[in-house]
């Protein structure tokens, strides 16, 4: 992992200090460094590569996977996507945009294409083309020692769970919410918050009983926050995680050939291995 001790401790402050952080949902930043790759190994699309860039949206606040270090955005989808943007030799940049309207950022041409550890979800690929990239599962967090006890998903009927807007995250709190109730039990109460860090710390301060979110973003807070998180059970329900690009878009040809290329020569694991999500590559 890059800076490892300075990533870990810029994540845990996130955590701590996400009230502070801006609110600017389409500042752009780029990140520098790929795995090595030769440039240009796919040719880009004509518009990219008269361009001279790759503009990804991304909401920069989901460590591991894209996250803010000062004013540089880092993080596992930052690595890949700059990979993928090196091998149509061409730079990389991320518009951090929030989650909730991340979609229509795209769909109005703000961006080329969204990495944001976002599903591959029906209802999403009605509306964008999907090229996964990774498969993971979601987990409950709750604080150490685990007051509310919540060890399995029935664990949370009557309890109040924090998740971030526009995600499937929150979606499946909703339809499980419904589905307690109609068995005769408490519903969920569900915290939605506009950035995953505010999620998280509503957990810290106590305002929720657990959070809820992918497997690797509550490994990652349990792992630089130890004093603070801890697992709430097993993770559960796996879905695949896609990289969005307008429907007949060229691109997306371009990027599977990239991604089938980052998998078949090692990148990806790499990169994935950087940041302790081996286990969330896709199984080829």
């Amino acid at each position: 992992m890059r800076s490892r001790h300075l990533v870990i401790a810029a994540a845990a402050a996130t955590i701590v200090l996400a009230a502070c952080g801006s609110d600017a949902k389409t500042t752009s930043g780029t990140t520098a460094g790929t795995t090595g790759a030769p440039a240009s190994t796919v040719a880009a699309p004509a518009a990219i590569k008269s361009a001279g860039k790759l503009v990804w949206c991304s909401d920069i606040s989901y460590p591991p996977e894209e996250f803010y270090d000062g004013t540089t955005a880092k993080g596992s989808d930052i690595e890949v996507g700059t990979e993928i943007a090196a091998r149509m030799g061409v730079k990389a940049d991320f518009v951090n945009t929030g989650f909730d309207g991340i979609i229509p950022a795209l769909l109005g041409k703000k961006c080329d294409a969204i990495i944001s550890g976002m599903n591959d979800t029906t209802d999403r690929a009605k509306q964008v083309d999907f090229v996964d990239y990774m498969s993971v599962g979601q987990s409950f967090m709750v604080q150490k020692g685990n007051p509310a006890n919540i060890k399995t998903i029935d664990d949370i009927a009557g309890k109040t769970v924090s998740v971030e807007v526009g995600t499937s995250n929150a979606d499946f709190l909703k339809a499980k919410s419904e589905e307690f109730t109609k068995a005769g039990k408490k519903a969920i109460t569900i915290q939605i918050f506009p950035k995953d860090t505010d999620a998280a710390n509503a957990l810290r301060t106590g305002k929720v009983d657990a959070y809820f979110g992918d497997a690797p973003v509550v490994a990652y807070y349990v792992k630089t926050t130890p004093d603070a998180f801890a697992f709430g059970g097993d993770a559960i329900n796996p879905i695949p995680v896609g990289i969005a690009i307008r429907m007949s878009d060229p691109l997306k040809a371009v990027v599977q050939t990239i991604v089938d290329g980052m998998y078949a020569d090692g990148s990806m694991l790499k990169i994935l291995g950087n940041w302790e999500m081996t286990s969330s590559a896709l199984k080829k």
